[in-house]
């Protein structure tokens, strides 16, 4: 009676249904093998027993029959638990069959069929969620033959333009482009042939007749196999997707868009990534323009009467070929709704124009069919605007695109704001430092110098780099390059105070060495200065930004006359000379600590420099680079010197193209570099007499003073330099003793120089009245045009310079 256990689902298969065949009374009269094998009792034992003792409680017999709700002569379904020959129980679902009676029989005969309870009711429930899931209506369900022609699909398969009514015997290419089918057959194939499921796999689907942008589909499928294992097709799952995949391209953009706006502070690069990252994810053409002020660090004035003025600053997209960045122009939306930050959608019948011309909105792109233009405003100050138009297939733009953009806008609005603060920053401190460096170019006796600055583009600001040169007594030249740890406006003031420092020390004639261990110990005075300033919290906040003043400094001083260049290192990095035959070294010394270190000394390095030679100071920057070797930097400057063909040329030329390869717009720290061309004062233009310190020498000095001038044509100063060597000698032998050397130097400036073994420094005082001396030094200084005096390891030298006649 009941159905054969075997790996079938379908419960009442013929040709393994458990079945037996009852004759009117319910006496068993046939059995089949099926239900031998179920009940585990032979037919022998079954056949003429009456049904009802197969139950495993004879008692039920009436409930079974109570199940039978129709005629007689219906069929009828019922459930019933059974006696197994093994002594168990099983309980079983069975279907009775009423037959018509043969001729000569009275009662009709009934066919009973069986199976287990729990398969059928699994059969039932697969039949259910077949059922339902194919009339459901929120996902799409189709069932492909192995040729991948539709057998069945539900109402919701790719409801959409173009899509037949009927589609049973199609395939996808019948109503899809060929190039959308033909990706979804080549994954179903790959089900078909494999046997893998497919899960989630996102495919767009765009019917023939439907010219728009199709569909997003997540198409799962897997493959259909008869009981036998034969290859039946696949079924497949078809999720519409569009709205979620929009959505989350949507936000990748505004992610993608919030990343590029804060990485730089630059306005024209932050507005060309703009630019770049909405073409074409949001429109095949994007225009990006700024107001004029903020490129100067101003903000935009609050007219509403008049139109801002904007500067186009960066265009992206294939469709772009219209627009050129630079153009000034005036801002295209309402100005009183671009300061609410909303902006306006368009298309080519919300704008027509007379005469046939395209709207003023397609302007510059004359294939736009849509295109939205959003002002970019913060604190209700109107910055900019972007602009982004579509051509072509695309659909339109709509509300929601435009309202990606605005937000998109609201955030480049804050990054233009905060560019254009760090630009007036910036260019504040860029300013101040300018102001407080020298000449770009210096033209001396000693050397012909020339500089580059390239303040760096960090966040941070300018840095605290400075150079200068500035001439020393007898046609010297000090040569000085620094650098003070850190960025902005403190790193550009503490520059300054610096630069004004070696100055300052330097016309005490102090050597390299020891001016350095001044400089350092002023940093510590002003570290201590700024620690100690805690009175009120505002000055606690400056210290503690400001915080330790650190700085590294290289001083050299050169003679034209010895050519030997003496100098000195604070941490910094040495300097490299071009020597005439076209060789690059570097200067070896000891570099002593930072400045702001305290408490170590520096040593002093000299370097005999052939005339012609170009000595290039720097500062780090310039050799550090992608946080790659210093040997390999100072390699690289050594190499860019020689390309830039320094000996050669003139250097206010050939610095730029020392650093040609460094764009200001890449640096990660300032770099400087200064130049400097060495010359030689020949022997012709110098001359020196050693004097005995007697007083009568005076007169000897003055006449020699006189006849050298008069062979150097410069008899216009025979009288004031007679008068200052006279001095200077009288000084000498009265108060040093002797030797006594008198030097004349023309170089510029004619140098008259005197000097003697004494260590006491001469000092100008105001004489009385009735003093017969005392005036000496106050003459000197009055013919003088500047004046000084400077310790020699043999004791000292008092100078006085004069300018030469203008020929």
């Amino acid at each position: 009676m009941c159905a054969t256990e075997s790996d079938h689902d379908y419960p009442f298969d013929a040709a393994h249904t458990a079945a037996s065949l009852l004759d009117g009374a319910g006496t068993v009269v046939a059995w089949t093998a099926a239900a031998e094998r179920l009940l585990q009792r032979p037919g022998s034992e079954v056949c003429g027993r009456p049904v009802r003792d197969l139950l495993a409680e004879p008692s039920t017999w009436g409930a079974v029959l109570a199940q039978r709700t129709g005629p007689p002569e219906e069929v009828w379904d019922g459930t019933a638990a059974l006696r197994r020959g093994s002594g168990d129980c099983l309980e079983v679902t069975f279907r009775v069959i009423p037959l018509h009676a043969s001729a000569g029989e009275h009662r009709a005969r009934f066919l009973l069929l069986g199976a287990p309870a729990e398969q059928d009711s699994k059969w039932r429930q697969d039949l259910a969620f077949t059922q339902e899931l194919f009339l459901q209506g929120r996902i799409g369900l189709a069932v492909f033959d192995e040729h991948l022609r539709l057998l069945r699909t539900n109402t919701q398969l790719l409801p959409y333009t173009g899509v037949p009514d009927d589609l049973r015997g199609r395939r996808l290419a019948d109503f899809l482009r060929a190039e959308d089918a033909r990706t979804i057959d080549e994954k179903l194939q790959e089900v078909l042939t494999s046997g893998e499921p497919l899960v989630g796999f996102n495919a767009t689907a765009r019917t023939l007749d439907d010219p728009g942008a199709g569909r997003v589909m997540a198409l799962s499928a897997f493959r259909l196999q008869g009981p036998s294992g034969q290859l039946m097709g696949v079924a497949a799952v078809f999720n519409d997707v569009t709205d979620h995949e929009r959505a989350r391209a949507r936000l990748d953009l505004l992610h993608r868009a919030t990343a590029v706006l804060s990485g730089s502070l630059s306005l024209t690069r932050g507005s060309e990534d703009l630019a770049a990252v909405l073409a074409p994810a949001l429109g095949d053409c994007v225009a990006v323009d700024l107001a004029e002020e903020v490129f100067s660090g101003s903000e935009p004035a609050a007219v509403r009467s008049r139109p801002l003025v904007l500067r186009r600053t960066a265009v992206a997209g294939h469709a772009a070929d219209g627009l050129r960045t630079g153009v000034i122009h005036s801002a295209q939306n309402a100005p009183l709704r671009a300061r609410e930050g909303r902006g306006t959608l368009v298309t080519g019948n919300d704008a027509p124009s007379a005469g046939g011309q395209p709207p003023r909105w397609s302007e510059g792109v004359p294939a736009a069919h849509s295109a939205m233009i959003v002002p970019m405003t913060a604190r209700g100050t109107l910055l900019g605007q972007v602009t982004v138009w579509r051509t072509g297939k695309r659909p339109p733009l709509d509300r929601h695109d435009l309202s990606l953009l605005e937000e998109i806008a609201t955030r480049a609005a804050l990054a233009v704001d905060n560019g254009r603060r760090y630009t007036r920053e910036r260019l504040t401190a860029v300013a101040l430092q300018r102001s407080l460096l020298p000449p770009a170019t210096t033209d001396t006796p000693a050397v012909e110098a020339a500089s580059v600055y390239l303040p760096t583009d960090a966040a941070s600001g300018v840095g605290g780099d400075w150079f200068d040169v500035f001439p020393l007594s007898s046609a010297r030249v000090a040569l000085v390059v620094g650098d003070v740890a850190g960025h902005g406006l403190h790193a550009t003031a503490m520059m300054g105070r610096l630069r004004s420092a070696v100055r300052a020390l330097a016309d005490l004639e102090l050597e390299p060495a020891e001016l350095l261990v001044h400089l350092d110990d002023l940093i510590l005075q002003l570290t201590a200065e700024a620690e100690g300033v805690v009175s009120d919290e505002g000055a606690a906040q400056i210290a503690e930004y400001i915080g330790p003043v650190a700085a590294t400094c290289l001083y050299a001083v050169y003679d034209p006359v010895t050519r030997l260049c003496v100098m000195a290192s604070a941490g910094h990095p040495p300097p490299a000379v071009v020597v005439p035959n076209g060789t690059v070294r570097y200067v070896e010394l000891s570099p002593g600590p930072p400045l702001g270190v305290g408490g170590w000394p520096f040593e002093m390095s000299e370097a005999e420099l052939p005339p012609g030679s170009v000595m290039a100071l720097y500062t780090d920057g310039l050799i550090e680079r992608d946080e790659g070797d210093i040997d390999e930097g100072m390699r690289g400057l050594a190499d860019r010197l020689l390309r830039a063909d320094v000996l050669g040329r003139p250097l206010r030329e050939a610095r730029h193209d020392v650093v040609a390869d460094l764009p200001p717009g890449r640096l990660a720290d300032d770099v400087t570099l200064l130049l400097a061309r060495t010359r030689l004062i020949t022997e012709d233009s110098i001359v020196t007499w050693q004097l005995d310190a007697d007083p009568v020498v005076v007169s000897d000095a003055r006449h020699l003073v006189t006849r050298q001038l008069s062979v150097w044509d410069l008899d216009e100063l025979a009288f004031t330099t007679e008068l200052i060597a006279s001095e200077l000698v009288t000084n000498a032998i009265r108060y040093a003793g002797g030797p006594v050397r008198l030097r004349l130097i023309r170089a510029g400036a004619l140098t008259c120089e005197v000097s003697d073994p004494s260590n006491s420094q001469p000092r100008m005082r105001r004489a009385r009245s009735s003093e017969e001396g005392g005036r000496g030094l106050y003459l000197v200084a009055q013919l003088s045009h500047r004046w000084g005096s400077r310790y020699t390891r043999e004791g000292k030298t008092v100078w006085s310079e004069q300018p030469l006649p203008l020929q």
